[in-house]
């Protein structure tokens, strides 16, 4: 909870004395409302009775420097230091299908616990960050009249597994081409051919709402059932990736079956892009199988909450027009026919569109053992805004850097930090990481390929006048 100091009293008067939640419209009878921070809660309160047990941050997607587009100084070591200022315990090693990087791993890499490794090199192994053997893999094939375009993200228990699976795949299309192969099968074949190899091999859907290679893309399906078909019943999770969050997802009852997961695709070990999605999980012992019963909802360890980019960040979020600088909400593209007003032609639908068209509920329901969500802003960025510098410029590294001394990591500085212990450091910056914590963030949605971008904070006027006070 916040503390009662002189610093936080500045807050709430700054704020009016009003206690958001971060989804205020959320159905109260139906379902419960979000408990996470922006109700002023500590993460300790969300642990309800696994509070005996440990929780770990933990990203089960990124890739390695043989995917295209990914920075070539994704390297595990560079992987591994960022996710300690990041506050990341456990991460993928991305790409491990990839011959070389899979080489790589072999070398580097020494089996920690269970099912979970860390660097060789590390000089204090109690506090090394741990990887998880991942991959993604790319299936396009024909579906009736349709091609279907879907990523996947896999999940392996030990090297021998990887090898295995490599071995089975190979005849489906080319590992060494790119971190993240294309094959030559279909979805539920992928699976029959994962899981021959291991029950223990984790398969699930990754950016499920993406536009272009998911599996409620342009090229992919209207439910889970549909796309894996008799093969459905060995999917267990949804990535929610960078185009959704929680909420979104809920609206879709087909969707509740399954637990949602968040991680971040990162393709550069910064840490604005590392970890910027995440799972916390509750875990009986720090295992590979109890990150899987995490995610099968077996056992006693369970995913208590998500890590979330706004959606609205997304370069397909909305409808729109970018030749015409047109973007509409699914209403208004509705109302349009999906046509742009100002040149007459066809509008790029958006990720909200194509959820309005598959939703079978309204806004605010939430299934009732859905986990808990936050939305976040990296750090860095919220750093870049208080201190009106790039977040990559040389004054915003050496007061991240020096935050991160001082609390600890990101992630405990913005989601487990009282407001009123960062205001003793640094006033401004704790006022927006509270607005952040009560998803009072405005945002101008992204369309047809253009990025949403940051327009300022629900309450403006107020923070302008705290932070030039």
């Amino acid at each position: 909870m916040l503390g009662e100091g002189g610093e936080t009293s500045l807050i709430k008067q700054a704020m009016g004395n009003k206690l958001l939640l971060s989804n205020p419209k959320m159905n109260s009878t139906r379902v419960k409302p979000s408990e996470t921070l922006s109700n002023l809660a500590r993460l300790e309160q969300l642990l309800g009775g696994f509070k005996e047990k440990p929780y770990y941050y933990v990203d089960m997607h990124i890739h390695s420097k043989y995917s295209r587009a990914t920075s070539l100084d994704m390297t595990l070591e560079n992987i591994a230091f960022s996710a300690k200022l990041k506050g990341l315990n456990i991460v993928g090693t991305g790409d491990c299908t990839h011959p070389k990087w899979l080489r790589e791993l072999k070398k580097s890499l020494v089996e920690e616990s269970p099912g979970l490794y860390r660097l060789r090199s590390e000089k204090n192994p109690e506090k090394a960050t741990l990887f998880i053997l991942q991959g993604e893999v790319n299936t396009v094939y024909q579906d009736g009249n349709t091609v279907k375009r879907i990523h996947h993200v896999v999940l392996f228990p030990d090297f021998e597994t990887v090898k295995q699976a490599c071995d089975a795949m190979e005849h489906i299309g080319d590992l060494s081409a790119d971190g993240r192969p294309l094959l030559k099968c279909s979805s539920p074949e992928l699976v029959e051919i994962l899981k021959s190899v291991s029950k223990n091999v984790e398969v699930f859907p990754a950016h499920v709402w993406t536009p272009h290679f998911s599996i409620f893309g342009t090229h992919g399906y209207i439910s889970v059932k549909d796309c894996y078909k008799d093969k459905h019943n060995d999917i267990h999770a949804l990535e929610t990736g960078l185009s959704s969050d929680p909420p979104m997802n809920w609206r879709v009852s087909s969707n509740d079956p399954y637990t949602l997961v968040s991680n971040s695709d990162s393709h550069s070990y910064y840490p604005w892009r590392l970890g910027r999605e995440a799972n916390i999980m509750v875990l009986e012992e720090l295992s590979y199988r109890s990150i899987l019963n995490a995610i099968r909802k077996q056992g006693r360890s369970r995913i208590i909450l998500t890590v979330e980019t706004y959606p609205e960040y997304g370069k397909y979020h909305y409808p729109g027009h970018r030749g015409c600088s047109v973007s509409v909400d699914p209403e208004r593209y509705f109302r349009l026919k999906g046509i742009c007003p100002v040149c007459s032609r066809k509008l790029t639908p958006g990720v909200e569109t194509h959820i309005e068209e598959l939703a079978d509920r309204p806004k605010g329901i939430r299934p009732r053992d859905a986990a808990d969500y936050v939305h976040l802003i990296p750090l860095s960025e919220i750093i870049g805004y208080v201190y009106s510098t790039d977040p990559n410029s040389k004054k915003a590294w050496s007061i991240y850097y020096s935050l991160v001394k001082d609390f600890g990591s990101e992630y405990r500085l913005l989601i487990e930090t009282p407001v009123g212990e960062i205001a003793k450091r640094d006033r401004r910056l704790a006022y927006v990481v509270d607005l952040v914590r009560r998803d009072m963030v405005r945002i101008r949605p992204g369309y047809d390929g253009v990025y949403g971008e940051i327009e300022g904070f629900y309450s403006q006027d107020r923070l302008q006048a705290f932070m030039n006070s």
